[in-house]
């Protein structure tokens, strides 16, 4: 935690910074909305995915700028699809090939707007892409870890087109999508494979595995099982769980939803913790990745967002209980928003 108010956040705030500013140059304005407010209301997913670099702050100058401009791709194209003036499965899966191609030292850059109206960004998203391909050159072992990235990000980019397709697709395409990879998770359901997905955790503990030299092909896949399905799902089910008020004035498609009651899904809620916290086990200073899962939830419960709708209310009551770690994550985190809603500036018009 020292490490993370010290050295990490301070870092993290001035790479936000940077694309702040690159955002505002934006010339089309909807794009530059939607840049500008997922830096704004999204900064804590950056937050979260850089205490990964608090394990090796020897390498923080590659993991900091890698993890916020992966992430900041992340939220810029949901806010995209979220509030789309495209219902176009084409476009959503050529913005996505954009996280494909940001994790591709090699790859070529491409129009990923070619599909939609608004297509003027001032080259934001290009820089974003290469800013993630300079540093995961960087990484000694990224040749190891590669092919396991290239699979998580595949399959969120699989679910950011299903999830934002014509309401009227979205269920059926997503269990045809389901029923391809059911056999390798037969005990999760649907929505909570789905919700695996959509987490870019798995990736950025990969990136950290990858900056130790000599690593081997068998701890990069003991990685992504360690890590996908339960500790990615964990993330964003909660994620899920206090936007639950947000998506039904939206209108948009969300996973807790599809629970038959509150019995029900804080029973499935705490399968999924409960199996992340055993899946960690196996790793390499466990600790650390327990205090990940315990941190996932203080920081999601602890948002505004929760205390403000009762059903989470009580789930965050349920899910900390006979947790003394996750309480005490919770109050720290509870401060730390407080002083964080001084420090960002509002969104531009």
């Amino acid at each position: 935690m020292y490490r993370l108010y010290k050295f990490i956040f301070p870092e993290v705030h001035a790479s936000l910074a940077g694309w702040r500013t690159l955002a505002r140059a934006i010339p089309d304005k909807e794009l530059r909305t939607q840049a500008l407010a997922s830096l704004k209301a999204k900064q804590f997913h950056c937050e979260g995915g850089a205490v990964y670099a608090a394990a090796r702050l020897d390498m923080k100058h590659v993991l900091i700028p890698l993890i916020v401009s992966l992430q900041t791709i992340s939220d810029y194209l949901d806010n995209l699809c979220d509030r789309s003036t495209s219902m176009d499965a084409a476009d959503f899966r050529l913005l996505h090939r954009s996280m494909l191609d940001a994790v591709n030292p090699k790859a070529e850059l491409t129009d990923y707007y070619a599909y939609r109206r608004e297509r003027e960004d001032g080259g934001y998203l290009h820089a974003l892409v290469r800013t993630c391909q300079e540093c995961v050159s960087r990484l000694p072992s990224y040749r190891v870890v590669q092919p396991y990235v290239t699979e998580l990000v595949g399959l969120y980019g699989d679910l950011q087109v299903y999830k934002h397709i014509r309401k009227e697709e979205r269920l059926p395409s997503l269990s045809a999508w389901w029923q391809v990879h059911s056999p390798r998770h037969p005990h999760l359901r649907w929505n909570e494979f789905a919700a695996a997905t959509g987490s870019t955790l798995g990736m950025f503990m990969l990136f950290l595995d990858a900056c130790r030299p000599g690593m081997k092909e068998q701890d990069a896949e003991r990685t992504r099982d360690a890590y996908f399905p339960h500790v990615c799902g964990l993330h964003i089910l909660l994620d899920y769980l206090i936007d639950q008020e947000e998506d039904r004035l939206g209108g948009d498609l969300n996973f807790c939803n599809y629970y038959g009651d509150r019995k029900e899904m804080l029973e499935r809620f705490n399968m999924v913790v409960n199996r992340a916290r055993e899946d960690i086990r196996c790793l390499p200073a466990s600790g650390f990745h327990r205090m990940i899962i315990e941190g996932l939830l203080a920081l999601y419960l602890s948002d505004p967002k929760a205390r403000a709708q009762p059903d989470v209310r009580e789930a965050t009551r349920a899910l900390m209980k006979r947790s003394p770690v996750t309480r005490i994550f919770f109050w720290m985190n509870s401060v730390w928003i407080r002083y964080r809603q001084r420090l960002v500036p509002a969104v531009d018009e």
